[in-house]
Formats: C-alpha cells, structure tokens, sequence
C-alpha cells in the first residue's frame, strides 16, 4: 500500500463506497482520518484505510455496523485483517456471497468500483464514475476504469450465470454517467457524426463512451441508439447527411456487413463509415469501411472528418 495520505474522496472510490458513508462512520464510530495538517483537510494514512477496509467487509458480510467498527479500531496500525475474531477470516471472505469481479491489471479505483457494483450500490458508483469522467475524461475512463470492470462482470456471469441485477445496474450507472459528461458540453455546431447500434443490437454502452468523447471534444452527433433496422438507418443517412457513421455490433450474429454496403450505396453517403465493435470481422467488411480497434481510434477518425470539413469550408 502505498505511504501517502489520501483524502476522503479517494479512499470512498478505493473502497467502493460513498463519501457520504466515510462520513458516516466517522461521526458514528470514530473511524475518521488522523493525519492533520494545519490549514489542510484531514486525510486517511495506510492504517486509517486498513481500518476502513475492515469495516467495509464486514458490513458487507452482514456484521452490525457498531460491531464491525469496533473490530476495525482493535486492528492494529499495521493489520493485513490478521486479528482475533472476525477479521481473521476475511482472508477467505469475498464480497457478494462468496464472489468477486475480476478486473485484471486495473488499479485500486477499479477494485473500489467492482465491490460498490456487488453491494449494488448506486450512490458510490455514480460518484466513483463521475470523478473520473471530471479527471481523466471519457476515453480514459472508459479504457481504464469502467471496461474492465463490466468485462470482469460479464466474465464472472458467463462462468455462474449470475450477476445479471449487477450487470444492470452498473450499465445504467455507466449510461448516465455518460450522459451527464454529454449535458455538461453542449456542442452548438451542426452534429456531424451519426451513431448507431447494428440491427438488432441493444449493447449500447461503448456507443454511448463515443457520443460523450465527441461532446467532450467539440463534435456534434446524433445517437440513434439501439436495435436499428437498416432501412431506418439508411433513412437517416439520407435526411441528415451527416460526415461519419459509426455503427456498433457487439457479437457477430448482429455484424451483417449488407448494413454497411446499404450505407455507401446511401444517395447521401458519408465520407466515413466505422464499424465499431468486436462484432465486425474484418475480411468481412465491404471496401471504404474503417474498423477502429477502440473507442480512442474512433475518436480519432471521428476528429479527422471534422477537422477535414472544417478546413475544407475555410479553403
């Protein structure tokens, strides 16, 4: 564990919990920070977080909160949870009932934000998200924090058949996190990028990482949004001409390439056609398809249709 004190708000998105619950158990049971400095806020050293961690897990298994803080102030300063009593056996304790998401090479925030999303936990979710978004942005909050935990989700559901009302939740956490990072810059130009789930496609979440990075970045769009049949897509294309359209497919049964063939015999057809999503194969896709290996790439792609037009009306 790394030496530096922490504040309040990074020790909640460590552990996965709410800043309005550190509070909380502060006031109630003494388990605040104790590093002070003057003129500073108070901020949590490695044992205030140690201390947390007890508390964290074992209100998690069921333990009264009165109780858990009172196993969690025993611990000593330097506790790995090797004490008397129920700490001890946290060592083979997961939360959830026994299970935990895996989220890879992913750092503590994501740790933090697999266990809110097995305690369902919206309050801590949206709070965990929504620092990121304001810290690090759309794209590297998508690749670094909320991609490997909706992966370790869906991993641990196709090992268990479990999870979904976690799935659940965390996709509508995740899509209104993205909205707000979208309200919160509005775009007054022409929306240039038209977004759009394969027919029959209702995983819209990297679609909706898209639409916030191109809101993030200046770049208006519309989002069609799920389960668009080709002919209405193509009616679209038609009416609003727009520069780029990406089309996301999440499996191959819904990557019919014949949906991107439609787009460029469109009367109005883009100058840019992604296929987005591990769906798409790409020996399967018809000749002027682009397929971006990431949300980063289709930004990119995305960003160079801008800037082409934009130079273009100026030349």
């Amino acid at each position: 564990m790394a030496d530096e004190a922490l504040s309040a708000g990074a020790v909640a998105r460590r552990l996965g919990v709410a800043v309005t619950t550190l509070r909380t158990w502060h006031q109630r049971y003494g388990l605040g920070p104790s590093q002070h400095v003057p003129g500073h806020h108070r901020r949590y050293t490695p044992a205030d977080l140690a201390r947390l961690e007890i508390m964290r897990r074992l209100t998690a298994e069921g333990v009264t909160p009165a109780d858990a803080a009172r196993w969690a102030r025993q611990a000593p300063a330097e506790s790995d949870f090797d004490v008397a009593g129920p700490p001890a056996r946290l060592g083979a304790t997961r939360d959830g009932g026994g299970m935990t998401i895996p989220v890879g090479r992913a750092g503590p925030v994501a740790r933090g934000l697999a266990r809110a999303a097995m305690r369902l936990d919206s309050v801590a979710i949206g709070e965990t998200i929504a620092h990121a978004l304001a810290a690090d942005g759309v794209v590297a909050t998508w690749d670094g924090l909320l991609r490997p935990v909706l992966a370790g989700i869906g991993e641990r559901h196709a090992a268990t058949a479990r999870l979904i009302e976690v799935e659940h939740l965390m996709s509508r956490c995740v899509s209104e996190a993205f909205a707000a990072a979208a309200r919160a810059h509005p775009v007054s130009g022409p929306a240039r990028i038209l977004l759009s789930c394969a027919d029959e496609e209702q995983h819209s979440l990297p679609l909706e990482a898209l639409a916030a990075a191109l809101a993030e970045a200046g770049v208006g769009y519309r989002m069609l949004g799920a389960r668009v049949p080709v002919a209405a897509l193509v009616e679209a294309v038609n009416r609003t001409g727009p520069a780029a359209v990406a089309v996301w497919s999440h499996t191959r049964a819904t990557a019919d390439p014949g949906q991107l063939s439609a787009l460029l015999a469109a009367p109005r057809r883009p100058l840019l056609v992604l296929a987005a999503g591990p769906g798409w194969l790409a020996d399967t896709l018809p000749a002027g398809v682009v397929r971006p290996v990431d949300l980063g790439e289709a930004l990119s792609l995305a960003l160079a249709v801008r800037d082409s037009l934009n130079q273009s009306t100026t030349d």
